[in-house]
């Protein structure tokens, strides 16, 4: 388990064991949320949506129209 402290403008630094393990660098942005039980969950936010493209391929051979997909038809 890693601590650490809350200065008085509520900044603190996140351990070195857990910035590895979670790929944090600086500028890397966190995400607080905050449980019913009280725990919080601390995601660090190191992928953009830009990383995920390409990766799903279509099956071969199969094919689907701009005007099949539109909902409003």
């Amino acid at each position: 388990m890693s601590e650490s402290t809350m200065t008085v403008k509520g900044q603190t630094t996140v351990p070195q064991p857990i910035r590895e393990a979670m790929h944090i660098q600086p500028g890397s942005r966190l995400t607080w949320n905050l449980m019913p039980d009280g725990t919080a969950i601390v995601r660090a936010k190191t992928k953009s949506v830009l990383d995920l493209a390409g990766m799903l391929k279509a099956p071969p051979g199969i094919t689907v129209s701009i005007e099949s997909m539109n909902p409003w038809r």
